[in-house]
Order: structure tokens, then sequence, then C-alpha cells
């Protein structure tokens, strides 16, 4: 995964609504690359007013996200225009190394950024990731192996591990 630097506030962001076995996904990008993947709960708040609908464009990412629900994916290749903190930006790394079909703690993920004290922290910086599914937040759980938050809500995050193999009970 290739992660830009964030373009200007004035670039053109692109997005479509996707139909996936979790409901609807709305996928948004620019030219410098995957800007969100919206999930859920998320898809109440209205996109952005600069915002510009494009149902013409079949960009990888969907590509990606169709092999991915058809089974065919287990990891994506995209290159990623996000917004975040540095900080942000090591969680949503972090996220990417959770292997499919498994799932890693808040603390884990503390750990493996080198800040173990800072698991609420790394929470937060989780519970912001713009491009869910593709960076798989979903794979993240409570450390007593619960299934906690998802900005997309915890029905579709237990649909996608469910998806992945992960019994909810063997989360943990």
């Amino acid at each position: 995964m290739k992660t830009k630097a964030p373009g200007s506030a004035t670039a053109t962001v692109r997005f479509t609504y996707v139909q996936s076995p979790v409901g609807k996904l709305r996928v948004a990008w620019s030219e410098r690359g995957l800007v969100r993947v919206d999930t859920g709960r998320q898809l109440d708040a209205p996109p952005p007013a600069h915002w510009v609908r494009d149902d013409q464009n079949e960009t990888p990412a969907i590509h990606q996200l169709r092999d991915y629900f058809a089974g065919a994916r287990q990891a994506f290749d995209l290159t990623l225009d996000l917004d975040g903190t540095d900080f942000q930006r090591r969680v949503w790394a972090a996220l990417a190394d959770i292997p499919y079909g498994e799932t890693a703690t808040y603390a884990q993920l503390a750990r493996r950024i080198g800040r173990p004290e800072s698991a609420r922290a790394v929470g937060a910086a989780v519970g912001r990731n713009p491009v869910s599914i593709i960076l798989p937040c979903h794979r993240v759980i409570g450390s007593d192996g619960r299934l906690t938050g998802y900005a997309g809500g915890l029905e579709v995050k237990k649909k996608l591990l469910a998806m992945e193999g992960v019994r909810e009970e063997a989360a943990g």
C-alpha cells in the first residue's frame, strides 16, 4: 500500500456508491489515490459539498473491493490519499499488517508502533481510519476479545470478520 501526502484542499474528489455483501459502500478518490471508503452508519453523513459524484469510473479500489468480497483477494494494493496526523498514519499503516482472517487488539497495535502506553490513542486513530475495509480496522478488537467500536457499525464489522472466517467467540 502506498500513501501519498495529502493533496491540496481544492483537489477534486470523486465518489460513487457500490453494493457489497455488507451493504452499500461509498468510495471516494482523487487523482492522487483513494480518499475514503464509507460503510454502514458512515453513509448517514452526506458526502462533503466539494465532492463530485462519478458513477462512470471503475477505479482500482472498486475492482479490488469486488475481488475481496468475491473471496479472490485478501490484501489490497492501492495508492492512498489520506489526510491525517503522523500518529494516525502510523496506526493506519499498522492496520495494513493485520493478516486476513486474524485480529489484533488496540494494545497490540500500540506496541507494534512503538507506543505501548497509547492503546486509547490508537483506538481513536483506528476510529478515524478513512478507508475502512482497505485498511482493515474491522480486524481490531478489545483486549478482552470483544468486538468493539466500528465507524460503520458493529453489524458491518461482524459480517466482515465472518466473511474472513473469524468466529466472533474466537475473535480474541
